[in-house]
């Protein structure tokens, strides 16, 4: 195989696995601005148990936290208490600590109820069957390689929604996010971050002409089929 298709394969599947964060993690899970079908559901967290280790009862605790005292003392990881380039570059650490608190997942998570893949012990381990896919893939050392592209890529794309977008770009609303469309466009849809803190709740992040949020199509696809259910935006309420 070549690198060319290599490189292409793990773009995808780095794509896939920040579409299943947004759209599983963050909006379904952690904010439940829509229901997604069981095994739509199932799939997208196999997905990320094997392609990023994270553990969603914990990724939920953490950013509702996060939502909690956003910007203020007690957020996880604030550019504006730690600094932008220490989020954007250590906020993998920030995340893993606040994570590991037993506090924080019990005071921010009472509601929550596992499914099939949250039952099985050691589910925090499980990027290392997405190393073995990769080696199965591409040979061991260019599956080990675009393994750790797609984990470095991933914890980057990610921190860069908790740091630069809290930071650089516009606002549409008076929060300290904000908005860069150049970065919702490879996270589908969430460095449009200042429209989120306004409208957690809402499925859709987009909110005037011009913004792309990438996930919001899947999300309106699904529903199509009859595998997803979107909740009243609140935006709309609030026109």
């Amino acid at each position: 195989m070549s690198l060319l298709w290599m490189a292409a394969i793990t773009l995808v599947i780095l794509q896939i696995s920040v579409f299943c964060t947004t759209i599983y993690l963050h909006r379904t899970k952690t904010h439940k601005s829509l229901e997604l079908n069981p095994v739509v559901g199932l799939l997208m967290h196999l997905e990320l148990t094997l392609f990023t280790g994270v553990v969603p009862r914990q990724w939920a605790a953490v950013h509702r936290k996060h939502h909690h005292f956003s910007d203020e003392q007690g957020d996880p990881h604030s550019p504006y208490i730690y600094g932008m380039w220490t989020v954007l570059f250590g906020n993998y650490f920030m995340y893993r600590k606040e994570a590991r608190d037993p506090k924080t997942i019990r005071k921010y998570t009472p509601d929550w109820k596992s499914d099939a893949l949250d039952r099985i012990p050691g589910l925090e381990y499980g990027a290392l069957g997405g190393l073995a896919i990769f080696m199965l893939m591409f040979g061991v050392w260019w599956g080990l390689a675009a393994w750790w592209v797609h984990v470095i890529g991933y914890i980057l794309l990610n921190s860069s929604i908790n740091s630069v977008c809290h930071m650089v770009g516009y606002r549409n609303f008076d929060n300290k996010a904000t908005n860069l469309q150049s970065i919702a466009l490879v996270t589908a849809g969430e460095g449009l971050h200042n429209n989120h803190h306004q409208y957690p709740t809402s499925a859709l992040f987009a909110v005037r002409r011009g913004e792309i949020d990438l996930a919001w199509w899947l999300i309106r696809t699904l529903e199509t089929f009859g595998l997803a259910k979107v909740k009243p935006l609140p935006m709309a309420k609030a026109a």
